[in-house]
């Protein structure tokens, strides 16, 4: 699954359960975490902002429009908001979490790290043999 498809269901969730009297504490303030950070990420884009805002309220409707404005935006790349997508949906769907379903695949990158203690060496320029 793709990082921005695992914010927006994340998102989805949260907005389905922070709302329902049965969502623990935990659920809602790993919900109230992640929408600043989108929040956060958007900030400036009307439409992004537009957009979040209504997805809360209809999340099937605007899910596709989400996702749209969150890869514009960047959120792709933004390790903290995919590790805290991530928490939310290991609190509201730990079988799937368990499974591997909200697994972060990042395909035709270059110096994108996803996961916790990363360590990276880049080198610049041309090669020792050119």
């Amino acid at each position: 699954m793709d990082a921005v498809t695992v914010i927006v269901a994340a998102l989805g969730a949260g907005a389905g359960l922070g709302v329902k009297d049965t969502a623990s504490q935990a659920v809602m303030d790993s919900y109230i975490g992640l929408k600043a950070l989108v929040s956060r990420r958007l900030s400036g884009r009307q439409a992004g902002e537009l957009v979040l805002a209504q997805h809360e309220r209809a999340p099937g409707i605007w899910e596709k429009p989400l996702a749209e404005e969150l890869l514009l935006a960047g959120a792709a790349g933004d390790g903290d908001l995919i590790r805290a997508a991530q928490a939310l949906l290991s609190l509201v769907d730990a079988a799937g979490t368990a499974s591997g379903r909200y697994r972060v695949t990042v395909e035709r990158s270059q110096g994108v790290q996803v996961g916790d203690h990363n360590t990276m060496t880049v080198n610049l320029g041309l090669g020792p043999d050119q």
